[in-house]
């Protein structure tokens, strides 16, 4: 019976890695979105590469906010954008939206989910990027450092959001590069880092499926929602244990200030702390692994059902006008 059960997942996964593997290489080869563009920075390990977007609705003389959206294991940049609709929401709002590409085993060869996957050394040691030791700290930082020369930036208003292993590397640039950023929104990820200690107070929002069993809330190895054998790597912290970590690290109250439920939607708020910092918990009934309110890259049978009850891009971009960079 175990063997079969065994086999059953395998396959899953098997069709699951081509699934998201023609998806992703589909997105490197298509052509960019309107007024979307390839760029590359040099960084101490090599050339890499990301999108960016910059709306016709920033002026530029003003100084403008600036939004890094972190694509999760397996994906691309292109991925992200169409996934999320930060590009719209950037129309709307005037700001501009970056797309990070993070790694690949071989940078010599293209995306590919089971042979070459991008992946972000997120602080968890999974993974190429942790084996090659590829610091993706660095290279956000070399991203924000070229942009800032071309574009004029409100250096108060630069956020960064990621989803899964993305959002995994967002909680550790709000731990490590926390003077660049003014906050942080990771959706449906984990933080590695046991005790965050972010230089600066930076106001977290944390979103989350309560039926994402790759991310599962009370923690534990992954597995795929139609059941099977867990699917490895490293063991998760239960959700509440990190959130707990990032209250105390930025003087939050212990307990919510407020606690509010509606619609398989509840929203608990911590604050304030240190320099009027804040931390935002949100969970979504029913929601798999999926961007919130976003178009599904992959098959409901193997990440779970996707959810309209809360768009995350607009919950995350409210939260974000909200928290300019903290004066300490």
């Amino acid at each position: 019976m175990k063997s079969r059960v065994f086999l059953v997942a395998a396959l899953f996964f098997f069709l699951f890695s081509i699934v998201i593997c023609i998806r992703a290489n589909r997105a490197l080869s298509d052509n960019l979105p309107p007024n979307h563009l390839r760029r590359v920075v040099k960084t101490d390990q090599g050339n890499r590469e990301y999108i960016v977007y910059v709306p016709a609705s920033c002026d530029s003389a003003k100084p403008v906010p600036l939004v890094i959206m972190l694509h999760g294991f397996g994906g691309t940049g292109l991925n992200a954008a169409k996934e999320t609709g930060w590009s719209a929401k950037a129309d709307q709002e005037s700001f501009i939206i970056v797309y990070p590409e993070a790694s690949r085993p071989d940078p010599l060869k293209p995306q590919n989910f089971r042979r070459n996957p991008q992946a972000w050394n997120d602080g968890s040691g999974r993974f190429h990027a942790a084996e090659k030791k590829i610091d993706d700290v660095r290279f956000i930082a070399a991203i924000l450092d070229q942009i800032s020369v071309e574009y004029k930036l409100d250096s108060d208003r630069i956020f960064v959001t990621g989803f899964s292993n993305g959002a995994s590397m967002a909680f550790r640039l709000g731990a490590e590069l926390s003077q660049r950023f003014a906050a942080i929104a990771p959706v449906a990820g984990t933080c590695w880092i046991d005790k965050p200690e972010p230089m600066r107070a930076i106001s977290l929002c944390y979103i989350t499926g309560l039926a994402d069993s790759l991310n599962p809330i009370e923690g534990g190895f992954p597995k795929l929602a139609f059941g099977g054998k867990e699917q490895g790597g490293a063991a998760k912290p239960p959700v509440q244990s990190f959130i707990d970590s990032w209250v105390k690290s930025l003087g939050c109250s212990g307990q919510p200030q407020s606690d509010e439920a509606s619609s398989g939607v509840r929203k608990q708020r911590y604050g304030m702390g240190r320099a009027n910092a804040e931390v935002m918990f949100i969970t979504v009934e029913g929601l798999g692994h999926h961007w919130p309110g976003g178009v599904s890259q992959a098959p409901n049978f193997l990440v779970g059902k996707p959810s309209d009850k809360l768009k995350a891009s607009d919950v995350i971009w409210d939260f974000f006008k909200s928290h300019p960079a903290a004066k300490e």
